[in-house]
């Protein structure tokens, strides 16, 4: 049984925990789902067909599609993320132009620094499980004779995204922890939400454990939800046992 009392203290204590101050951690929650959520699917989206190409045997398309996963795999997501936020108003005419009234907005510029982070580590992984789809797969399908654009939809594509499902749930968990640098940029998510409430209370325990909290409630209904997946999807590989 798990010890919740120290949570119900947390909540016990009205000096923090008000309307007002809830209505903060609800809207930071909002922030910190749309952000993540927003940024692994369009990351995924962008992530099958690099996938696709850095698995390619033409250098002239899998080097450029290298290059860029290392550079933001190698680089930390925080700097990514001060130059996409700082370094777009260095760019002549930006400030003229349609795109100003979005990327001014703080939402936006880590959207993007957040998307361009797990495409390229989601890249990777769908190579990885791409490249170990098993030979005879790929002889029987062009058995039947399917061409390369439907053995890769009907055949390795699916797949590999089975073999790669524990590893892109890691990567969502991933994700969802390193959200946490967003505030950085005046964005009011989960954690600059309890940034706000320690500032003003004066009450650094309370406020940032209970933003640890709702992290933690997040991360298990992440794993609970790829569990299910997993199951699911790779039933067929359980041991069948006999009659």
């Amino acid at each position: 049984m798990i010890d919740l009392t120290w949570l119900n203290e947390l909540l016990a204590d009205n000096r923090i925990f008000t309307p007002q101050t809830l209505a903060y951690y609800w809207g930071g929650l909002v922030t910190t789902t749309q952000l993540v959520f927003l940024s692994l699917v369009i990351g995924l989206v962008l992530a099958i067909p690099l996938a696709i190409g850095r698995s390619s045997g033409r250098r002239w398309i899998s080097l450029p599609i290298y290059v860029y996963t290392y550079v933001f795999r190698g680089t930390p997501l925080l700097i990514q993320l001060y130059i996409i936020y700082y370094g777009v108003v260095f760019f002549d005419g930006i400030q003229q132009t349609f795109l100003w009234p979005i990327l001014r907005e703080a939402f936006y510029p880590a959207l993007i620094a957040f998307t361009l982070n797990t495409a390229a580590y989601t890249t990777e992984i769908f190579r990885g499980a791409i490249k170990a789809t098993p030979r005879g797969e790929i002889e029987a399908a062009r058995a039947y004779g399917m061409s390369q654009s439907l053995m890769m939809r009907r055949i390795v594509l699916p797949s590999a995204f089975r073999r790669a499902l524990p590893a892109y749930g890691n990567e969502v968990i991933f994700m969802l922890h390193a959200s946490a640098i967003a505030s950085v940029v005046t964005l009011m998510d989960l954690t600059g939400a309890a940034r706000f409430v320690y500032a003003r209370f004066y009450a650094p325990f309370e406020a940032f454990l209970f933003a640890a909290a709702i992290y933690l409630c997040l991360t298990f209904a992440i794993l609970y939800f790829f569990r299910y997946l997993e199951k699911r999807l790779l039933a067929h590989l359980k041991p069948q046992s006999g009659n």
